[in-house]
């Protein structure tokens, strides 16, 4: 694959993954839950890393404490991955090796962060982008979350299904909200067109998935919240109400009514 180097992000681009999108190169001094990505791989550690989140989400529900770590991963390997494939045309490597996961807090809410050992980045040459953006979203899904989710499945006995739609709806939101904040007119062209792609059109090889959960989630039928706006039903119930000081359900719960 023709592909060029460039020597990094500019200041700006660096500032945007790592305020907003949990993207790091520092080292936690917060050790307890700062791990190799690889390690969720393991059943026993991963089991054990599944009740350390239980206990600072206030649940005895493991499979809750699950679903909602598996919103945090999803968005610290995802979220700074495609912001940057798309908005930047530069991607870094999210395989699951090159992954290590930093706990952090602010305040006192429980936000981890990824850093990575090999910081090369890509970019697409003139004529392969369509080429270079299936490897970059391989890498973050058949590479390293969707083996993260069968995991967690099994160590923590939820559905998979769970996992990957909590994941959908952050990309979801990252292309439909906060991709589109003060988006010239050719970054708004190639959001709509790698949204395009990720949902209607993308493989399911790329996302290790027999399936595109993408496509799968992305449902047609809405409901309001509180703040007016039509969300996307779930399919699935992410166990939130499971969770310590929560509300009974979310608005887009399918259990929600009945």
């Amino acid at each position: 694959m023709n592909i060029r180097m460039p020597s990094s992000f500019s200041a700006a681009e660096w500032r945007i993954l790592t305020e907003d999108y949990r993207l790091t190169k520092m080292s936690s001094p917060d050790r307890s839950l700062s791990v190799p990505s690889l390690d969720l791989l393991d059943t026993n550690r991963c089991r054990s890393y599944m009740e350390g989140a239980a206990e600072i989400f206030g649940t005895t529900v493991i499979a809750a404490a699950a679903s909602q770590f598996s919103k945090r991963y999803a968005y610290m390997t995802m979220a700074s991955g495609l912001y940057a494939m798309t908005m930047f045309d530069k991607a870094l490597d999210y395989s699951l090796e090159n992954c290590r996961i930093e706990s952090v807090y602010q305040g006192s809410s429980w936000l981890p962060e990824v850093r990575l050992s090999d910081w090369q980045v890509s970019s697409p040459a003139a004529e392969g982008r369509k080429e270079w953006r299936d490897q970059v979203v391989s890498r973050i899904f058949a590479g390293n979350i969707a083996k993260v989710w069968r995991s967690i499945a099994a160590a923590a006995r939820i559905p998979a299904s769970t996992l990957w739609e909590n994941m959908a709806i952050s990309v979801y939101w990252l292309y439909e909200k906060r991709m589109v904040e003060g988006a010239d007119e050719s970054g708004l062209r190639r959001i709509e067109e790698d949204l395009r792609y990720l949902l209607e059109e993308a493989p399911a090889e790329l996302f290790g998935e027999r399936e595109n959960p993408l496509m799968k989630y992305n449902n047609a039928e809405t409901v309001i919240s509180s703040s007016g706006e039509p969300k996307r039903k779930r399919r699935t119930c992410c166990l939130l109400y499971k969770v310590s000081g929560s509300s009974p359900y979310c608005v887009t719960c399918p259990l929600a009514g009945k």
